[in-house]
């Protein structure tokens, strides 16, 4: 039997309200919360959310260098003390929740640090807690419907390329963007070209005081925070109940 559980707990995309009660009663019943941080030390939207609902003194920082982009070995070598530092944690504590924002399976820090745990600590259990995600929220906030009917949802991070967000584009169905901020010019410039800029819309800090919503439209090609999120709906011919 394991003798330890790691719980990946997606805490939304920043607002605390949009944590679920499964969420908060994970973060509550485990032994030790940890919080991922910048090498540069700032709190996270991760960390300023379980501050709302456990105290300080059980919320553990972890470094992962997520700001280094360009330094493989920097990053590399930083993840591994991560990990280091998580499996040390799991061998003092039977139950450490590891807080993400959005949804520990989508995009997440979490899934490379399970695979990690995985190597060091093999009999460790690994669980999820889903989280509402960036897109949900976004959605909500601008009125933006994301599928009807049969429509697909694609979701593409930009860190990919604009060619795939293109390609995305021209097909059917709502594309979601995560991840363009420092893309905005390309990201508008493949709206453009296909067509989709009109219905788009983008977000930032959702649920934050320095949160900003605003139309596709507006891309100007300043780049936006690195963490923004952009909606273009599907091509939709205003008809009601076709789809269903």
């Amino acid at each position: 039997m394991s003798s330890s559980r790691l719980i990946g707990v997606g805490v939304g995309p920043g607002d605390p309200e949009l944590v679920t009660v499964k969420g908060v009663n994970a973060l509550r019943a485990a032994d030790v919360v940890v919080v991922p941080v910048l090498d540069t030390g700032e709190r996270g939207r991760a960390e300023a959310t379980v501050l709302h609902y456990v105290p300080e003194d059980k919320v553990v920082r972890v470094v992962f260098a997520l700001n280094e982009r360009s330094d493989r070995k920097r990053r590399e070598d930083a993840w591994d003390a991560a990990g280091e530092r998580v499996a040390q944690l799991l061998r003092e504590h039977s139950v450490v929740a590891f807080a993400t924002i959005g949804d520990p399976n989508v995009y997440s820090t979490f899934t490379y640090l399970a695979l990690t745990i995985g190597e060091l600590l093999p009999d460790t259990a690994v669980e999820t807690v889903p989280g509402i995600t960036a897109m949900q929220d976004l959605a909500a906030r601008s009125g933006a419907v994301l599928t009807e009917g049969t429509e697909p949802l694609t979701l593409v991070p930009v860190t990919a390329g604009a060619a795939v967000l293109k390609d995305a584009l021209a097909g059917p169905g709502t594309v979601v963007a995560y991840k363009f901020g420092r893309q905005a010019a390309e990201v508008a410039e493949a709206l453009r070209e296909t067509g989709r800029l009109g219905d788009a819309v983008w977000g930032a800090a959702l649920g934050l005081p320095e949160e900003s919503i605003r139309p596709a439209a507006e891309l100007d090609g300043a780049p936006l925070p690195y963490l923004s999120t952009l909606i273009a709906p599907a091509r939709r011919d205003g008809g009601r109940g076709g789809k269903l």
